[in-house]
Parts: C-alpha cells; structure tokens; sequence
C-alpha cells in the first residue's frame, strides 16, 4: 500500500429542505456578500433559487447572481464569474447546482486571489495560493465536486478540457436535500450514477492497494449498482436519491483512494472527449472504458478478476483473465441497462482517425507525459483504446 494524507474539510448539511439554512451557513463563514451561480432554467423554474434567496434575506447576505452555467463548463463563464464578484465586492461563492456549477466556482473563486489568468491553474503554469470561500447546494448526484478539491474547466478558444486540485478549493459546506434530484431527466441520472462509480474505480485499479480501502470500495460500488437501477425506474424513491447522491460524495472525496495511487486515464481520455465533441461525462466514461479496461487489464488481470467477483458478482473462472472480461463484460450491461453508451457510435460521436490523432497527442500533450498509473499510456496507446470504443 502507498502513504496517504486524507483531507475531507466540508461540511456536509444533509436531508430535506436543507437549503433553507444556506443563509446560516454563509454567516458562519463571516460573510455577509455572496455571488450565487447556477445553471440554466430549472432552478428557476423549481423555486429552489427562490428558497435560496428567501434563506440569504432572512440571515441578513447581501447577494446578486449568475446564471448559464451549462455542461462541460466554460473558462468565459469563469471570466464572468470573477468580475461580477469583484464588482459586487462577494466575500463568498454559492454553487446552486450540479459539478459544472461547483466547478465554475471553485474556478472563479480561485481566479479571485490570483493575480494573472486564472487559466494558469489548468495548464500547470501557476500554483493555487489560495481561494475564495465557495459552498455548494447540490442538485445533481454525478461528481462529487461538492467534497473533492478539484475542478474541471474548457477553454472557449481551444476547446481543451483541463483540471486542477487544490485543498484551497474545497467546498466550506454542501448542502444536499435528495429531493432536489427527483426531477433530473432519466439520461443525466445515469450518467451521473456512472460518473459515481468511475471515481472510485479509478482509484481501486492502482497495482498497490489497502485491503480495507478495497473492502469500502467494493461495498459502495455494489450499492451504487443496486440503487441506480432504483432510482431509474422509481425517480423520486427517497432512500434511493439518497443514497446515490451520498454516494457520489463518499466516490470522490478521496476515502476510495486511500493506500493507492489512482489510475485516471479513463477521465483524461474523456476529457479530450468532452472537448471535442461536448458529451456528457458519464456517458464518455461509459464509452471508453470497456476499451481501456481490455487495454490494459494484462498488468494485473488478478485485480480486473477481483472486481469481478466481488463487485460485478462473477464466478471464478478458469483464469484471472477469463473472470476479468467477464467483469468487464458484465459492467458493460450493466451502462446498457441505464441506457448508457458502451462505444463511440452510441454515445454519438464518429471520431476519424485524424481526430483520434489529435485526442490522443492533446491528452499526453504532444508525449511529453503519459496518462495512468495502472498502465502508463502514450499517445499511441491512448490513440488505440479510441480506436477500440469506435
């Protein structure tokens, strides 16, 4: 097993009609201004943003507020994120929303206490000195930006999809009330549900592990297996929306990772992917991994077979690497079943080889590194898995 440091500083307000105490929670900050970020039109539309307000009036926090913020978030919305605080004079940023609006506040609020462009932060350029405070009131259960301390951004201009990590940056609180996710269109449940448990495989296919790490790992990907299977065919179930959305936290604040160093080439493949073509997270993921997993699963097919038996439910096999595709195999039904891609043509994209080039040379940035720790990829082998998904 490897070292670790575990660092999970959010708050987490949990249940129904939590949003209520949003205005509280600000003022326990010290903040007496905040700049709200949120979405499209459903926020609206639902009287949450009005809540909201209705919470912030009552605790006495002056506030204005930014709309927009679609999928896959955009570096101008950053740029507007940032100026409109500065004018306001914000002294806090509130993410009402799902990861796209989380993420385009953790970016505002650390492009706040950063002198040049905030863009630096995403290119390895400049290192985050610190953040304004952001909190978040989640309305969608997929990336657990509410307790992890990264955040993913596309540039406008290029169209290059990039992340970065920070402590800084971590949410102050999250406020998670299951019933804000009763509503979500069928297609963005799954994709979300998939998105949960990509973060913790990412991190429990490491060639080094922690046998607990692994148990806690197995445990919630089997949940999350039941329970979105629940959510899609009952929406508003409660103990469902529940525990999928407390899920999504527990994937991607670190705790499945502990003892292990994470792989994550599947989500940079996706974020190439993501630029390029605009699909939705999960869905990307779904499309490639297959691809990736029979890529590489001859490192340590041992690993690929015990997430077949104890996640996916499959017998041993004959070899670790027969039980491994079998695995494999069976989480690919699985995306099925939540109508989820499995390849490049069902999530809607026909890459051509000229642009599966162009995929793989951005994600290794022109080979001067490699993505992966299970299996380092090159540009060439990442070029190779795309071929495989289409």
């Amino acid at each position: 097993m490897e070292d670790f440091l575990y660092y999970a500083p959010t708050k987490v307000v949990f249940g129904k009609e939590t949003e209520s105490k949003v205005g509280e929670l600000i003022k326990e900050e010290g903040a007496g201004s905040v700049l709200v970020v949120y979405g499209g039109s459903s926020a609206k539309r639902s009287g949450l943003l009005d809540r909201v307000f209705a919470s912030l009036d009552a605790a006495g926090v002056r506030y204005v507020s930014m709309g927009g913020v679609k999928p896959n978030p955009r570096l101008s919305k950053v740029y507007e994120g940032i100026q409109l605080a500065r004018d306001f004079g914000a002294e806090f940023l509130l993410a009402v929303g799902g990861g796209s609006v989380i993420d385009t506040c953790k970016a505002s609020g650390a492009g706040l206490k950063y002198d040049g462009d905030v863009w630096d932060l995403y290119i390895g350029k400049a290192i985050c000195q610190g953040s304004a405070p952001v909190g978040a009131v989640l309305t969608i259960a997929a990336t657990g930006s509410e307790m992890s301390n990264g955040s993913v951004i596309t540039n406008d201009e290029n169209m290059l999809k990039r992340s970065f990590d920070s402590n800084y940056c971590q949410c102050k609180f999250a406020v998670m009330n299951p019933e804000l996710t009763y509503t979500l269109p069928a297609y963005q449940t799954a994709s979300g549900c998939v998105d949960i448990m990509m973060h913790t495989m990412e991190r429990y296919f490491s060639v080094d592990s922690m046998a607990l790490t692994d148990a806690m790992s197995e445990a919630l990907l089997r949940v999350v297996l039941k329970y979105s299977r629940i959510v899609m065919s009952s929406p508003a179930d409660y103990e469902a929306r529940a525990t999928i959305m407390w899920a999504g936290s527990l994937s991607h604040n670190g705790l499945t990772g502990c003892g292990s160093i994470g792989d994550w080439a599947p989500h940079m493949i996706e974020h190439e992917l993501g630029g390029m073509f605009d699909v939705a997270h999960g869905a990307g993921l779904a499309a490639i991994w297959g691809s990736w997993a029979r890529y590489v699963l001859k490192v340590k097919p041992e690993r690929f077979a015990q997430f077949a038996e104890n996640v996916m439910g499959i017998s041993s096999g004959e070899s670790a690497e027969e039980t491994a595709i079998a695995g494999i195999e069976a989480l690919e039904n699985f995306f099925r079943e939540l109508h989820m891609p499995t390849n490049l043509r069902e999530l809607g994209c026909e890459p051509t080889d000229a642009q599966i080039a162009e995929l793989a040379d951005k994600c290794c940035d022109g080979d001067t590194h490699t993505v992966g720790h299970f299996m380092p990829l090159k540009s060439s082998d990442v070029a190779a898995i795309l071929t495989a998904a289409k």
